[in-house]
């Protein structure tokens, strides 16, 4: 059965660029970005992997750990990181699994036959502290992934995670956010100190608390 949203994030064992890892182990209190690519080699995968590179220190900032994914073997891997290399302008900084017998794609349902019975689509899943499911994004293959996005919507369910709100539409860090509706303007008095503006009872903007 297909994975959904507040899922625990099943584990696993695999084989990496980086030795052998447990995701749990690997993920430690970190949240986690797990994301697939149909197979080494391949264009927008690895321009993809090359952002991510650069993003590092981004996911850092954000206590978030990043795992990549390929149904190759481990030394097409190394070869595969060397072009990342040579045409993105930035070495692997993250470990990249082998997953030669599929089980983590199997795990993660990421064999869609409708794209291909032996390729892993091109996932994302975002993984809360809490090994739940936060996140799932399938892409196709013909259209590179936004981790620009990726890192918004981390900064969205890490606030949201702390405090009784929600984003609205294209909010980045930083911005106003919606009180959630289950909090009486009484008690959001207590919670949210800097005060709100009511566009409708169930529509109340306060700035970012956290900030």
């Amino acid at each position: 059965m297909a994975l959904r949203l507040g899922d625990e994030a099943p584990n696993f064992t695999a084989e990496t660029t980086e030795g052998t890892i447990n995701f749990y182990d690997y993920l430690g209190d970190s949240w986690g970005v797990l994301f697939s690519h149909p197979k080494d080699f391949t264009p927008v995968c690895t321009t993809e992997l090359g952002a991510v590179a650069k993003l590092k220190p981004e996911f850092d900032k954000r206590n978030v750990k990043v795992l990549g994914l390929s149904v190759d073997e481990l030394g097409s891997h190394k070869g595969w990181a060397d072009d990342i290399d040579e045409t993105q302008g930035v070495k692997l900084n993250f470990p990249l699994i082998a997953d030669t017998d599929r089980k983590v794609s199997d795990l993660y349902d990421m064999i869609h036959p409708n794209a291909s019975d032996t390729l892993t689509v091109r996932s994302v899943f975002i993984i809360g502290a809490d090994k739940k499911v936060k996140l799932i994004i399938t892409y196709p293959a013909s259209t590179g992934r936004n981790f620009d996005e990726i890192l918004r919507v981390i900064d969205s369910l890490q606030l949201t995670a702390g405090y009784s709100v929600a984003t609205p539409v294209n909010w980045k860090n930083g911005e106003d956010v919606i009180i959630v509706p289950a909090v009486s303007d009484e008690d959001a008095k207590a919670k949210f100190p800097k005060g709100w503006k009511a566009l409708k009872p169930y529509l109340r903007i306060t700035p970012q608390p956290n900030k």
